[in-house]
């Protein structure tokens, strides 16, 4: 797994100088002078440009009288994809349960806003600062006040895309830097600045840009609608190969009273007399699982399940080569390196025993909303410490892939629930836990059928995810086409 020193990536370091004088920084209401704003805020040396907040105002959030609220859509940075569409979460205060706690929680100390039609949302915090949404009629959606709230003087639409297709790959510049993500505030968009004539060019070619903007839209909408999450696919072909019965399991999830004799509290060593843990789905699930294998997780390990490290901020290095796998790093079911954080080598050297290698399963072991979630290590390449707040299962004679995939089905999920212990949002699940949890114990040709099997079903779906993605470069291809149209050059675009 590790690289020897000829495999490693050779950077080139470059050091960039910008003199400043003392009462310029004075001019900045917080004293700033890191690199990156001097840097940018010397080049801002246009002649005739148009200001952010000409075009935009940055809204107050106002506050949101919960008591108004019953059934309802909420959604966090989390729920808005890189191309401004949103996944709200239904929400009701009537139907509150461990799996949405979390919302709640958030909600009633005050994190929720209501936007207007044509108001534009622009994320706050990094490493999910290029996510924007335009709010449309009717949409009646809630949001994090983790979002900034702007409102269009005119031209929302226009506005939007432009914003979104041009300038929005460069707001890390002006967000402020500190130790941990850098954090955008509504007050340091005052800072950017347009040339007039591409804005100018822009507005006065949307009627010809806009609906051909609705039409890319509508295309892409028709084939999202075929496009069937990977948990519906790997629960659909474990369903019909083990015969697990989804109705009666669903039918008594929504079982919410039930008896139980005091001798079932003493069964277990912890003395356990949660609802949770008890519970009829959670029982049906378990006594379905065991009975189709007498294997355990523990009997296929090739090393014992271990949590991770801690870390602290100085062991971080934006310029490492080797990454922190935290729970935030696996909560899309797979190891996303695009945002995860970098360490430094001494840190990485002296925690040998707390690295991924190649097929280790990384399991989130605690937090509502990714405790229970894993991700396989399909890439050799990615050399990395895993968290204290994760575990990594190492398996032998078994098909990983398989492995995971089972680790993702609603039933094995289920065994995550019924049997992690806390309260509200600090719930876990430990090692001690996971090794005792059944396996299917059927021959690694069953296994790798089953596994070709939903890798067939999910490849389609990423054709089809491959022909939205060229399509939408399509809205990307517009906006640029009107500003070469205008003969002025796009890097002449700057923020």
């Amino acid at each position: 797994m590790m690289k020897s020193i000829w495999q490693k990536k050779i950077k080139t370091i470059q050091m960039i100088a910008e003199k400043i004088a003392f009462n310029k920084i004075a001019k900045e209401r917080s004293l700033r002078f890191d690199i990156d704003y001097v840097s940018f805020n010397s080049k801002l040396n246009f002649d005739n440009s148009i200001s952010f907040l000409d075009l935009l105002e940055v809204v107050e959030k106002s506050k949101v009288n919960i008591d108004d609220l019953d059934e309802f859509n909420y959604a966090e940075i989390s729920d808005v994809n890189k191309t401004g569409e949103v996944t709200p979460n239904k929400l009701s205060f009537n139907n509150r349960n461990e799996f949405n706690e979390s919302y709640f929680k958030k909600i009633e100390k005050g994190d929720i806003i209501l936007p207007f039609e044509n108001d534009i949302l622009i994320s706050s915090v990094r490493p999910n600062l290029k996510k924007f949404v335009l709010v449309n009629e009717g949409e009646n959606i809630y949001y994090t006040r983790a979002f900034i709230q702007l409102r269009p003087k005119q031209f929302p639409e226009i506005l939007y895309y432009t914003l979104r297709e041009i300038f929005f790959e460069n707001l890390i510049v002006v967000s402020r830097q500190g130790k941990g993500y850098p954090i955008l505030k509504g007050e340091d968009l005052r800072y950017i600045k347009f040339e007039r004539e591409i804005i100018e060019k822009l507005i006065s070619k949307q009627k010809e840009i806009l609906p051909l903007i609705k039409g890319i839209k509508a295309e892409t909408k028709k084939l999202k609608v075929q496009i069937k999450p990977d948990t519906e696919i790997i629960n659909e072909v474990f369903n019909a190969k083990f015969g697990w019965d989804t109705k009666t399991f669903d039918e008594l999830k929504n079982v919410h009273i039930m008896n139980c004799t005091f001798s079932a509290f003493t069964n277990n060593i912890d003395n356990r007399f949660s609802f949770k843990f008890h519970n009829k789905a959670g029982a049906y699930v378990s006594k379905i699982l065991k009975s189709q294998t007498s294997k355990r997780i523990k009997d296929f390990l090739a090393d014992d399940i271990t949590l991770g490290k801690s870390i602290s901020p100085s062991d971080y290095n934006e310029n490492g080569e080797q990454y922190y796998v935290s729970m935030a790093d696996i909560k899309n079911w797979l190891f996303e390196t695009e945002e995860a954080r970098t360490v430094s080598q001494s840190y990485f050297d002296a925690n040998p025993n707390k690295r991924i290698a190649l097929n280790d399963i990384i399991m989130a072991r605690s937090g509502e909303g990714t405790i229970g979630k894993v991700a396989i290590i399909d890439n050799e390449e990615n050399e990395a410490v895993y968290a204290d707040f994760t575990m990594r299962i190492r398996l032998k004679d078994y098909n990983p892939t398989f492995a995971y995939y089972y680790f993702r089905t609603n039933f094995f999920q289920y065994l995550i629930y019924t049997h992690k212990k806390g309260l509200g949002n600090n719930t876990n699940i430990f090692p001690n836990q996971i090794k005792e949890f059944p396996l299917p114990d059927i021959s690694e040709k069953q296994q790798f059928e089953i596994v070709t099997q939903i890798q067939t079903s999910i490849n389609e779906q990423r054709k089809i995810e491959s022909l939205i993605k060229n399509k939408q470069r399509g809205i990307s291809g517009l906006i640029e086409k009107a500003i070469r149209d205008s003969a002025i050059s796009y890097t002449n675009f700057q923020t």
